[in-house]
């Protein structure tokens, strides 16, 4: 294992779990959905998607591979894109109209995430608030399995299908909140690299550095020997810190968006790239799903909680939105120079991994590196310039921080300490980038 990991501290964790879903990649396998649905014991599903999608292929590939294999299939569509409790209400009513005995997952993360959240208040009972973790929520436990889960991501980011986490909004607070449990992971993935043919470039683009920024903040985040060893192995989350298996496949994550994301977001055509792209995003997905995300997505939050009348180039949502890739990578170059300070190696590691320049480089050198990788990959794919760019400046670099001080637990997961202050200087320098 990595020497990070060769030292445990006096409380620290001693081992690590590692779980995935049973993962199938590769073009055309929408059409295997019917075959694993039935392998799974499935006679009557819910087919969870978003209005964008409900009309087209995907969905009808899906649903048609089910119906040939006998299972019948009721369909929810009403998904706000990046979803909140309202979002998961819907879909709990709509598990109860009907006697379903599993559940597929046809979108990005907004589908994929509304359809766990909704299986926890279906199975497990109150509402999906009393399963935050204090002062959101009351932190009440999931103590049994949910419906059997088939995921099925159409973009080249979320990951969602391999994480044990749903991300929503919870609209009494305008703000997202993440919660998690080892029995939210779905049991299987069909990842269709054929879903991203015809994403504008900047979906590509936005998703493409949400994969990037899943893979480096797992990389980057503090060693799970840093982490408070649980008693219980039953109560050991999946979010549990860096480890050796989440290196692995963070490090190949960031290879891929090193070669291919310049690559997939300005060539349409480039169907290697694209590919590439989508694997990736799983690659990241089962990283980050074994050791959890750090400051970009905890600082993102604050983004997406202050945006104001503002939308996005092929997004069809209406103001205010900021995709959540976009939210993420704005601050990162920023928040990479400040954590390279705890952990300056890792840095450049990922640097090198996302083909930057570090031949020479020191060790104090290390955010500098990484930062600049990032903004130069930023301006090749047309991303906004820092905070300016999504209509932020300094007069809200004071409520962003307020926001984004209470994701505790992404908060504690980075490899460098940081309180309010240390938040708000982040947000400030990256207000612009060029």
């Amino acid at each position: 294992m990595g020497c990070q990991y060769s030292t445990h501290t006096e409380h620290g964790a001693d081992s690590f779990t590692v779980a995935m879903p049973r993962l199938t990649v590769g073009r055309g396998t929408l059409t295997e959905v019917g075959e694993r649905a039935i392998a799974l014991g499935m006679s009557r599903v819910a087919l969870f998607t978003d209005p964008g999608l409900e009309q087209g292929v995907l969905v009808a590939t899906v649903s048609d591979s089910l119906k040939q294999a006998g299972i019948d299939v009721g369909l929810f569509s009403d998904i706000r894109v990046e979803p909140d409790d309202a979002s998961v209400e819907r879909g709990v009513a709509f598990l109860k109209n009907s006697q379903f005995d599993g559940v597929i997952s046809v979108g990005g993360g907004s589908v994929i995430d509304t359809a766990k959240a909704a299986m926890v208040v279906h199975c497990h009972g109150g509402q999906v608030l009393d399963y935050f973790a204090p002062p959101v929520g009351q932190g009440k436990a999931i103590l049994g399995p949910l419906l059997p889960h088939i995921a099925c991501p159409t973009t080249s980011g979320t990951g969602s299908e391999c994480t044990s986490i749903s991300v929503l909004r919870i609209n009494a607070l305008n703000c997202k909140f993440v919660f998690a449990s080892p029995w939210m992971l779905p049991q299987v993935a069909i990842v269709d690299p054929q879903c991203c043919d015809s994403l504008p470039a900047n979906v590509i683009a936005s998703t493409g550095f949400d994969l990037c920024c899943h893979a480096l903040e797992c990389f980057t985040a503090r060693a799970y020997t840093e982490h408070t060893k649980v008693a219980s192995p039953q109560a050991r989350q999946y979010i549990q810190g860096a480890n050796p298996f989440s290196d692995m496949a963070a490090r190949e994550a960031l290879n891929i968006v090193g070669k291919y994301l310049e690559r997939g977001v300005n060539d349409a055509s480039d169907q290697e790239a694209r590919d590439q792209l989508m694997w990736g995003a799983t690659l990241a997905g089962i990283a980050f799903g074994n050791a959890g995300t750090h400051l970009p997505h905890a600082m993102s939050y604050g983004v997406t909680q202050l945006m104001d009348d503002i939308t996005t180039e092929g997004y069809n949502v209406a103001s205010p939105f900021v995709p959540h890739g976009i939210s993420v990578i704005v601050n990162a170059p920023s928040i990479f120079l400040y954590t390279a300070a705890a952990t300056p190696l890792r840095h450049l590691e990922g640097a090198a991994c996302l083909l930057a320049d570090a031949r020479g480089a020191t060790p104090d050198e290390a955010g500098e590196v990484l930062s600049k990788r990032l903004i130069s990959l930023m301006n090749a794919t047309h991303m906004p310039n820092g905070l300016r760019g999504i209509g932020f400046d300094e007069s809200h670099i004071t409520a962003l921080a307020g926001s984004s001080i209470r994701q505790g637990r992404a908060i504690a997961n980075a490899p460098r300490e940081s309180n309010l202050v240390d938040m708000e200087n982040m947000y400030r320098n990256a207000l612009s980038y060029w």
